[in-house]
Parts: C-alpha cells; sequence; structure tokens
C-alpha cells in the first residue's frame, strides 16, 4: 500500500521534472529518485495515477501522457516562461 505522503512526494517529484525539463519521468526516474526497484517505482506512479486527478497514462503504457497543466506531447497549447518554450499544457 502506498501512503498518501509517498503520493504527494511522487506527485512533487513530477511536476518539478516537468518543470525543470520539459518532459515528464519514466518510471524508472521516480524509483531512482526514492532509490527504490523499478517495479516500485512503477508502483507509486500508478497509485498516484489513479487518485482522480487530472494526470492520465497512455492507453496500455506506463509512460506519462498528461499531467496537469502540463501534456507530454505537443499540443496548441504553447507554454512560454522568459522566453523558452519548452512545455505543452493540456
Amino acid at each position: 500500500m502506498v501512503t498518501a505522503q509517498q503520493k504527494d512526494r511522487t506527485y512533487h517529484y513530477i511536476l518539478e521534472t516537468f518543470i525543470k525539463r520539459g518532459y515528464a519521468p519514466h518510471y524508472t526516474e521516480i524509483a531512482g529518485e526514492f532509490s527504490v526497484h523499478p517495479e516500485e517505482g512503477k508502483k507509486l506512479l500508478h497509485e498516484l495515477m489513479s487518485c482522480n486527478l487530472p494526470v492520465w497514462l497512455y492507453p496500455g503504457t506506463d509512460l506519462i501522457a498528461s499531467f496537469a497543466p502540463f501534456n507530454n506531447q505537443p499540443t496548441q497549447y504553447r507554454i512560454t516562461v522568459d522566453g523558452q518554450q519548452k512545455w505543452f499544457a493540456q
């Protein structure tokens, strides 16, 4: 069972990674961040994605498709900060 604190930390890590580099982390990166086995990283990801938040995985995969307010694939909604456009919105 994943605790609420673990979900909070996972949420924060994914959001911060999106902000920092413009795309979502893979579950193996989540595992590395928390020094756990990759399968545990996948479990953290799936538990978080099932929390009724505006986030989802690509169908049939373990890859983050969208994580509000960001989208992991190009959309018509581009986000530019300080002249840098490396994000897309939902």
